[in-house]
């Protein structure tokens, strides 16, 4: 029996209850016996929950159920609040485990969104709305007044927004995915605009599901006209005003906009919401469990999270990291597989940690050390059945990220493309012409996957090989092979390195144009075999600098004529194993399009230039200018290599 009536808090339980036999759901039609629980549920639909300004933010609520009707008794509650649609798949799946298994669950729209009230901005209330929902959650008669927070992406986001204020009731968060310091995750990476990923979330996760869109069919027709010709607004940014993806909904637009218009890391970018990094102190000392992924777009917050919360904090702190996109939890991402013990259930880790903090029940979820990183590599390098390259990799436990026995190292570029831990000396710089009009095109790296149909193959690990299907790619030959990009690697590898920890780049620069980009990327090149004939590169990190911000992030620095700057770019963290026979490589260029804009060589305002120019870059590698990549070495034997496990291929 179903219902969609809308209730007082005042109202009884009997008239509003939505069973859900489990039958009901696709995904979740004979769960393991251990995923049954001990419940049924009951579902109460928008329940409209106050805010402290008055606007009320829908809120579907789960309830462990006996026959038909909710238990007796109070509950330990978990609250999940996102933009996307309490009603998606995934969401009710999550909210019935957690019922199943003796939780209230409830599952919020985000202020603007689908069936709550008020207006949407992005990240800015969700820290006042989040407090809110728990305290109101925690005086409810099915509760009893201990809160934790579960989600990813944005449902992560707002954990942490919400951690700031210290709700009284908050006991434990499940953080997925989330962010830390936006201005460098998802919006301005290293000075540059990260602008495929700005164009379709914005389009295809938020504009089209819009509260506009959603009541007017011919904006809707629109944004999804829009999303179709993906590749050709990429190709038309900068937009003009009300000749954008976004123009169907000018709501949305203007917040496009008003992230182009902020490209220097101001108060905008400053606020809880956007921004921990000031804000450290003030999180409530509570259990805290963040997870990542070597190509997940906001690796760098929850990394900078768990470093700072776990000096800062007495509760437990624990940090996961595995070798996926911002799609936690597969053994496989990009078009790399990585066996079967890469793949984590990450519904049953939140289901732990909350029955050890919330319950008090001791599901060893805190027995051993708080963090675990998955180093990938050591596998046979052939192609398995699904088509994706067999990488393998094992899982690294240890007290503290960076790991305490990682050692930095620094591997030294030369004029003969050689990368070694010998310095160098007299040596001629590396030069290169760098033409915005053909960048180089961006090969897997921080994406989602889903879009590969229209040509983006931008997500997680993949071979550095241009292929014509690939968007911005006109051959079918590896990256290295361009002009403008510059490669240094090392022999074929004598022994296993085995590398876990932060990784920068160091470089002396200096260019014609007053303002112009440089890019580094760590590529694990294997060595040919029946699959793949060339070798398989597979890229493990990359990043980006805008050489007007190398200084700092809030004035800009123009390169003088004839100048020489060393520029630091911050590869943020990876933890690999170069097998015996592999090499190490570092490429350099000055471009990574559609996932970053080109830099238009002019120096002129970002989001607005008027023309492009040609630029003359240079990368010096000699005595006085030491340019090399800080590799963080860990002794191979701290993680033993695992055999290859037969595959059917």
């Amino acid at each position: 029996m179903t219902t969609n009536r809308r209730r007082s808090r005042s109202c009884t339980w009997v008239a509003l209850l939505l069973l859900l036999a489990p039958a009901g759901l696709a995904a979740a039609q004979n769960p393991p016996a251990a995923d049954r629980g001990a419940y049924g549920v009951a579902i109460v639909k928008n329940v409209m929950v106050p805010m402290r300004d008055g606007v009320k933010l829908a809120t579907d609520i789960y309830l462990p159920a006996r026959d038909g009707a909710p238990a007796p008794g109070k509950f330990p509650v978990l609250v999940e609040r996102t933009p996307y649609g309490k009603n998606g798949q995934s969401n009710v799946e999550t909210a019935s485990f957690f019922a199943r298994h003796g939780y209230v669950d409830l599952v919020q729209d985000v202020r603007g969104r689908f069936d709550s009230q008020g207006t949407f901005h992005f990240a800015v209330q969700e820290g006042p709305d989040g407090y809110d929902t728990v305290e109101w959650a925690a005086r409810q008669s099915w509760s009893n007044g201990k809160v934790g927070t579960y989600g990813a992406s944005y449902l992560g986001h707002v954990q942490n927004a919400m951690a700031v204020l210290r709700p009284p009731h908050l006991r434990a968060m499940f953080v997925m995915v989330g962010d830390g310091k936006y201005y460098q995750e998802g919006a301005w990476r290293g000075g540059a605009f990260m602008l495929l990923h700005n164009v379709n979330y914005a389009l295809s996760a938020l504009a089209m599901t819009s509260q506009e869109a959603r009541s007017n069919p011919v904006a809707l027709a629109a944004l999804e006209k829009a999303r179709r010709n993906l590749g050709a607004w990429v190709l038309a940014y900068p937009f003009h005003t009300y000749a954008s993806p976004f123009s169907a909904t000018p709501a949305y637009e203007r917040w496009f906009q008003d992230y182009v218009d902020h490209s220097s890391y101001d108060a905008y970018w400053k606020r809880n919401g956007f921004d921990y990094a000031g804000l450290y102190k003030k999180f409530a000392d509570i259990p805290i469990y963040y997870v990542t992924g070597w190509y997940d777009i906001f690796e760098l917050g929850n990394l900078q999270n768990y470093m700072e919360l776990s000096k800062l904090h007495k509760s437990p702190t624990r940090l996961l990291v595995g070798p996926w996109t911002h799609n936690p939890g597969p053994h496989f991402s990009g078009d790399v597989d990585f066996g079967p013990t890469a793949s984590v259930d990450l519904l049953s880790y939140g289901l732990r940690w909350f029955d050890q903090l919330l319950k008090g029940e001791n599901t060893g979820i805190l027995d051993g050390p708080p963090v675990r990183a998955f180093v990938m590599g050591g596998g046979d390098g052939l192609k398995i059945a699904s088509g994706r390259m067999e990488d393998g990799g094992e899982w690294l436990s240890t007290t503290a990220w960076p790991p305490p026995q990682e050692t930095s190292r620094a591997f030294y570029f030369h004029g003969d493309g050689t990368l070694s831990e010998q310095k160098p000396g007299d040596e001629a710089p590396s030069v290169y012409q760098y033409d915005p009009a053909h960048p180089v095109p961006t090969i897997g790296g921080q994406m989602n996957p889903g879009l590969e149909k229209m040509g983006f193959f931008t997500d997680g690990p993949r071979n550095q090989r241009c292929d014509v299907k690939m968007f911005g790619c006109r051959n079918n030959l590896p990256l290295s092979a361009r002009h403008d990009v510059l490669v240094f690697e090392t022999p074929p590898l004598k022994s296993d390195v085995v590398i876990a920890g932060p990784v920068t780049v160091d470089l002396w620069i200096s260019s014609s144009a007053p303002d112009t980009d440089f890019t580094a990327k760590l590529v694990d090149v294997a060595p040919p075999n029946k699959d793949y004939p060339s070798g398989y590169a597979m890229n493990l990190e990359d990043r980006i600098i805008r050489v007007r911000w190398s200084e700092g992030f809030e004035t800009p620095h123009f390169l003088k004529p004839g100048e020489i700057r060393k520029v630091t770019i911050n590869l943020i963290g990876v933890a690999n194993r170069f097998v015996k026979g592999h090499r190490i490589r570092v490429d350099i260029s000055s471009s990574n399009f559609p996932y970053f804009d080109v830099n238009p060589n002019t120096g002129e305002r970002p989001g607005y230039r008027t023309h492009m120019t040609v630029a003359i870059n240079t990368v010096y590698h000699d005595r006085e200018h030491p340019s090399h990549i800080n590799l963080p070495l860990l002794p191979a034997s701290d993680v033993p290599a695992k055999p290859a496990q037969p595959s059917s291929r």
